[in-house]
Formats: C-alpha cells, structure tokens, sequence
C-alpha cells in the first residue's frame, strides 16, 4: 500500500487521505480554540480586576473603551440597555421597562458568545463521530476488491489472502486513531464552553444586582457626548 507514489490508486487509499485530511482539521482547530478559549480567560480576567475596583457603577462604565472579551461585551450591552439621556426620551425604544430591557440584553449577549465560542465545535463532533465509519467503509471496498483478486489468482493461500485484506484494514485503523482525538477535543472544549457560559451568567446575575440598586437607570448626560467627555456616565439618584 503506497499512499505517496499513487495516492488514487484505489478506494481505500482515498479514504485513508481524506481521514489524514480531516486529522489535520481536527488538530487545527483545537489550536484555533485553544488560543481563542487562552485570549478569552485574559481579556475577562484584566477587565473584572478593572470593573470590580471600580468605585461604583458609571465608574465602572467608563472602564469600557479599549476593552474586549466576552465579559466587557455582556457588560457594554447592560450599560446600553439601561442608559438614558439627560433630558429624556419619549420614543418607544426608550418606553420599554428597564428591568425587562436590561434581562433581554444580558441574556442576547451571553447567547451570542455562547455561539462564538461554539464555532468549529460541531465540525470536530463530526469528525468523531464519521471517521471510523469512513475508515470501516475503505476496509470493506478493500476487501472486496482483494477478493475479486484472490478469486482472479485462482489461489485461496494465507499468502495471497493476508496481504491485500491487511491493507485494506489499514483504513479502519486510521478511522479510530482519527475518531479519538476528535472525540477527547470536543469533549475538552465542551467542558470550557460550559465553564465560559457559567462565568457570564454569574457576572451578568451580578451586574444585574448593581443596576438594581440604581432602578435599572444610568443617565447620560448631554456633556458625555462631547469630545471632552465622551465616557461619563452618572447614576441615578
């Protein structure tokens, strides 16, 4: 079984490429995630130390800019959704109860970092999931065609018979040792994912217990949209 000089020489040895192809996927995205799941416990660990230090919370509000990771996103979409402008307004966006705006915004945003971190997740449970099937179907094209060649031969010797279905069992092997890294990975990464989301909900809950004590209301004033003061958020008495 030369897989380099003749990679298309039959069935089985495309399938065996196609499971070293979807190996490469699996191994690559785990370094994709690894370095994303690595950046995001960074940027939420530096912007908690800032926010909670902060002396109340519009101190915290201008703590915002420059800042990402999930954390700060949960923590921009509560701020919008409990702002208002200095002076009022009476449009409807603004006529929606607070409380219920701010539970709205907080679930939305820890829902669309949940499907961030879920990417290539589904396309690794996949993988684990088909790859011995891939491989079991290779080995049984193989030993099909090794046997119209033993038939062909006219010789039913362990000689003739070991060779070819050895071969073409090859593919079921590289099915399994495709399968179980692909399986181990998603199983890590489900277990971060969790870990995130369950962080997220605990800052949220808490975030939601500070906008409590101000009725759900910051109020922004005409001067924080000037150049001079673009960040300052006052809270309501």
């Amino acid at each position: 079984m030369d897989l380099l000089s003749n990679p298309f020489a039959s069935v089985e040895h495309v399938v065996i490429w196609l499971l070293i192809g979807l190996s490469v996927i699996t191994w690559g995205l785990a370094l994709v995630k690894i370095v994303q799941f690595a950046r995001l416990k960074r940027r939420d660990r530096r912007f908690q130390t800032l926010f909670w230090s902060a002396p109340s919370l519009d101190g915290a509000a201008g703590l915002l800019q420059g800042h990402a990771g999930a954390t700060a996103h949960v923590a921009q979409a509560g701020f919008a959704a409990i702002q208002v402008q200095d002076g009022g307004q009476h449009d409807l966006a603004h006529s929606i109860n607070h409380q219920d705006r701010l539970e709205r915004a907080l679930r939305q945003q820890i829902q669309r970092e949940r499907r961030s971190l879920e990417s290539g997740l589904a396309v690794v449970a996949s993988i684990g999931s088909t790859s011995p099937f891939i491989g079991l179907f290779g080995t049984v094209w193989g030993i099909m065609e090794a046997l119209k060649g033993i038939s062909a031969a006219g010789s039913a010797s362990l000689e003739t018979v070991a060779g070819p279905i050895g071969a073409a069992l090859v593919a079921t092997g590289v099915g399994i040792a495709v399968a179980v890294p692909a399986v181990l990975v998603y199983n890590y990464f489900l277990r971060q994912l969790k870990l995130a989301a369950a962080d997220l909900d605990d800052f949220a809950h808490d975030f939601y217990s500070l906008a409590q004590k101000s009725a759900f209301k910051l109020i922004v004033h005409p001067r924080a949209n000037s150049p001079a003061h673009p960040h300052h958020v006052k809270e309501a008495v």
